[in-house]
């Protein structure tokens, strides 16, 4: 899966550009604030709804615009030999997404085209963070190699939300308080989706995992590392009898304390937090090995390669590990964009130099060097 165009526009200072000639090693450089994370935003975006950068929507458009709109072409096997996509969000919090020229019904059907992962100065929210970005992390892969799982977990979704919505009412202390007898169908709901999932995620992580220590092995040594899945719920009860011994907690504090939605990837140094114990430097390492380990389980998976968002390599990272860094990514064959101030800094650790596409940016401007 590679990118070949990308046209965008009204996206924070990229009011209209276009990004042609895409090769499989893109470097993007630039001054700061010039537009280059913006642009890695606007693939982000194609690829999950989303961006990286904001939950907000207005920062994302170009102040005196209404809108955005992104348009990308990516080189596959479909029969008209590329597949597009299109996303347009307004001010007014409306929002588009278009497959092959056809309306999409969730950003999933965007996501499932274009498999994207990002590695930046953020990258360090995934150690330190809540729960939940852990989560995202590992239901990325799940999603791109398990096909059963987005039905699953919209089922999940749905569930909860019914059985939040009666515990909220139960909480108000009304005459309809509720009772384990009302919540026994979505109980069961719940607890049938649950099981699968956590069975879809348990199997992706023990293909995933085991590259992740190689890959690890490669960019650093960080003895007494390890990655444990939690389910979300004790691993000596079923979700059902889980759910019905939290009752009264639920009711109490209006929401679901047990289930496939509290699940965890526990990362850890000997026992304590990884994020207490390692510098800014080797987070990155270890963040990095992850998304590293999920693209090449997707392609040996499914023979599917997802494209890699570098914004500003050099940061946190001395030299020996950028090369390492680079290295790993070109073995991948996947198609990378990445930013530096200076280029010179990352464009000689590349083997094959033809693959490099060197593109600078200047005030909201591309132009291809």
């Amino acid at each position: 899966m590679s990118l070949r165009r990308l046209d965008i526009s009204g996206l924070r200072n990229l009011r209209k550009v276009s990004l042609k000639g895409c090769m499989r090693i893109n470097i993007l450089s630039g001054a700061n604030g010039s537009g280059k994370t913006s642009l890695l935003e606007a693939i982000y975006l194609m690829g999950m709804g989303r961006s990286f950068r904001s939950s907000r929507l207005t920062p994302l458009i170009s102040h005196d615009l209404n809108e955005c709109i992104l348009y990308g072409e990516l080189e596959s096997g479909h029969p008209q030999g590329y597949q597009s996509l299109g996303l347009m969000r307004t001010r007014r919090g409306e929002q588009e997404f278009r497959v092959n020229q056809a309306p999409a019904a969730s950003a999933a059907e965007l996501a499932s085209v274009l498999p994207v992962q990002i590695i930046n100065s953020d990258s360090f929210v995934l150690l330190d963070g809540g729960p939940q970005v852990r989560r995202q992390l590992m239901d990325w892969g799940v999603f791109h190699v398990k096909p059963t799982f987005l039905d699953l977990w919209r089922r999940a979704q749905r569930s909860l939300k019914q059985r939040n919505s009666l515990l909220r009412r139960h909480d108000k202390g009304g005459r309809d308080r509720i009772t384990l007898a009302d919540l026994l169908p979505w109980d069961k709901e719940l607890a049938e989706s649950a099981r699968d999932i956590d069975a879809l995620r348990a199997q992706y992580l023990e293909d995933m995992l085991p590259i992740f220590d190689e890959v690890l092995q490669r960019l650093v040594e960080i003895p007494g590392l390890t990655v444990e899945y939690k389910r979300g719920w004790s691993p000596e009860k079923d979700l059902l009898s889980a759910l019905e011994e939290s009752f009264q907690r639920d009711a109490r504090l209006g929401a679901t304390t047990v289930g496939p939605h509290r699940a965890n990837l526990d990362i850890r140094i000997k026992g304590l937090p990884a994020s207490e114990v390692l510098s800014r430097g080797q987070q990155k390492l270890v963040v990095s090995a992850l998304r590293l380990a999920q693209g090449r389980c997707l392609a040996l998976q499914t023979g599917v390669h997802c494209i890699y968002l570098v914004d500003d390599l050099p940061a946190e990272l001395d030299r020996n590990h950028r090369i390492t860094l680079c290295e790993l990514l070109d073995e991948m064959k996947s198609q990378v964009f990445m930013t530096s101030v200076d280029a010179d800094i990352i464009e000689d650790r590349w083997q094959d130099r033809s693959a490099i596409q060197r593109f600078h940016v200047k005030q909201g401007e591309i132009f291809c060097n």
